[in-house]
């Protein structure tokens, strides 16, 4: 009986030193853990949080600034500024070359550029990339939609915060803030903006300069459309651009360090597991909670 009772005491013994070893003591011990997978839920909450830090990171970024970022804003409004010279020469050109353009690329410059259509193939991008669990693919959908959401706001405020008129409406210098009505909300075009920001977001997953420049060429058809159309001129095609390129560039800047691997995320979900080596009378097994 004592060497009974004696065995006991041990295996009691033995069972509180094992239960109080540290629990990632047991992380490596693969044979005795689950194998770690990432859901497709788990990528879409992780996803939408890289999303909302992307926006916020737009409008957050240039008070980090420095010298030749200022110096490149700087660049850009003084260039725009030179662009109004051309602005009434430039409408007369466009509009008179709309005749010969095919109507297959004007529609495609105006249904593109029009935000229910692309959102639709910016999500659609994404779906793909979250369902297939793709990450280059998630990673370009993430960028197209968080930058045409912090861009399309930035236009959606200015078109009626400087209110000027379309070259239909006025001329070039006619400016009446939050009137209601399309007629002043040229400025900028809500179309280039959309439209190149897929395109653009798109060629920066590419390094053949061949792919890069016929992406952004064909992003370019929208804005060249409503200039076609006599929509806008030229000044808030040229702007809406270069709006276009400093947010996808700082949202892509930002997925590059703060998106992690699938791997990462694996990681980072086992490290959050707590595991735990559970006895019973005719049974002893490793619990992970989390």
């Amino acid at each position: 009986m004592k060497k009974k009772y004696l065995l006991s005491l041990v295996f009691v013994l033995l069972s509180g030193v094992i239960l109080a070893q540290n629990k990632y003591a047991f992380n490596s011990i693969d044979s005795l853990q689950e194998p770690v997978k990432i859901t497709t839920w788990d990528l879409a909450k992780y996803d939408a949080s890289l999303a909302w830090g992307g926006f916020k990171n737009v409008f957050a970024s240039p008070f980090k600034w420095n010298q030749d970022d200022w110096a490149t804003a700087a660049a850009i409004g003084i260039g725009t500024a030179g662009l109004h010279i051309l602005d009434d020469d430039a409408k007369r050109y466009f509009k008179d070359q709309e005749k010969d353009i095919p109507s297959i690329v004007r529609d495609f410059g105006w249904y593109f550029g029009s935000p229910q259509n692309n959102y639709g193939v910016n999500g659609g991008i994404y779906l793909v990339g979250l369902f297939t669990k793709n990450e280059k693919i998630r990673r370009t959908g993430i960028l197209m939609i968080t930058s045409a959401s912090a861009a399309g706001l930035v236009q959606t405020v200015a078109k009626k915060v400087t209110g000027r008129a379309r070259p239909s409406d006025g001329g070039k210098f006619t400016f009446k803030p939050f009137k209601p009505g399309g007629g002043y909300h040229s400025f900028p075009s809500g179309h280039t903006i959309l439209s190149f920001t897929t395109f653009y977001s798109l060629s920066k997953q590419f390094d053949n300069p061949w792919i890069k420049g016929g992406l952004i060429t064909a992003g370019m058809i929208s804005p060249v459309s409503r200039l076609w159309a006599g929509a806008h001129w030229l000044t808030d095609v040229a702007l809406s651009v270069a709006l276009t390129v400093v947010v996808v560039d700082s949202v892509d800047n930002y997925l590059d360090k703060q998106m992690k691997s699938d791997t990462e995320l694996k990681q980072a979900k086992r490290n959050r597991i707590s595991w735990r080596l559970q006895m019973g009378p005719s049974s002893i097994g490793l619990r992970g909670t989390f």
